[in-house]
């Protein structure tokens, strides 16, 4: 494989098509009987991952720029209201094919985590907080079935129940103590980290465009955010699988 951005997309819909043929569960539910979608999923899929990889925030601009540029790639593309309605329906999509592809790459037996969390701005002006789903809504995901992790974070992360809960699931906690604690183990470990996590966070806002997703309802916003964690992850599985050096770049693929 080569490293741009056509091979990736490329790469991106063979290994998702074929994830879907074994798995065809994880597609998003369509009655049995009715009119198959001219874009397919694995094809959505891919066309999201490019979508915010390539800086597109505005999904009819993105239309726009794919019907230009890419129709080697999608000899079908939809309007925007249907590309829109496809997208936050296949959430849950995306949110497999990303986990998969992770398992794949050489980074998942890491038994370190790093987390920290970033805000996702839902609504600046006022018409859009009135126009806006979101107010006092928000929601995280931070683990499932990987027992025998350690999990790294800033002092923000804490709380008795919150640590028993990470140890039931066999997770150890490492942070730096708040103000009045006592010292805590690992105290030595915290600075690598968290310039990798302030790295990943660049990453997120300034290319893949986290804070700019356009995103009014609680769906909307899980489509567009699930998209860029895979556009990244998209990204890393397929640097790990052409031997770069440096994983998390994203030089060779957005332009």
């Amino acid at each position: 494989m080569t490293n741009d951005v056509d091979t990736l997309a490329t790469a991106r819909y063979v290994t998702t098509d074929g994830m879907l043929k074994e798995h065809p569960d994880l597609a998003p539910w369509r009655p049995p009987v009715g009119i198959t979608p001219r874009l397919s999923d694995a094809e959505l899929v891919t066309l999201a991952t490019m979508q915010a990889i390539l800086g597109y925030t505005s999904e009819a601009k993105w239309l726009r720029h794919a019907r230009a540029h890419l129709r080697h790639l999608f000899p079908y593309l939809p309007q925007q209201p249907g590309y829109n309605k496809r997208l936050r329906k296949a959430a849950g999509l995306m949110r497999s094919v990303n986990r998969i592809l992770a398992t794949t790459t050489s980074v998942w037996s890491d038994d370190v985590w790093v987390v920290d969390s970033t805000p996702v701005e839902c609504g600046r002006s006022r018409e859009t907080v009135k126009r806006s789903d979101l107010a006092g809504w928000a929601e995280c995901e931070l683990l499932r079935e990987r027992p025998r992790q350690t999990l790294i974070g800033d002092k923000n992360y804490f709380g008795r129940g919150f640590e028993r809960e990470l140890s039931e699931h066999g997770v150890q906690l490492l942070r730096p103590a708040r103000k009045g604690e006592r010292e805590r183990p690992g105290a030595a470990l915290f600075k690598p980290p968290r310039q990798v996590i302030e790295s990943i966070n660049e990453t997120f806002k300034g290319q893949l465009d986290l804070e700019r997703h356009r995103g009014r309802t609680p769906g909307g916003v899980i489509a567009r955010v699930m998209q860029r964690i895979l556009a990244l992850t998209a990204a890393i599985w397929h640097n790990d699988a052409t031997g770069q050096t440096v994983l998390r770049s994203l030089i060779a693929y957005d332009h």
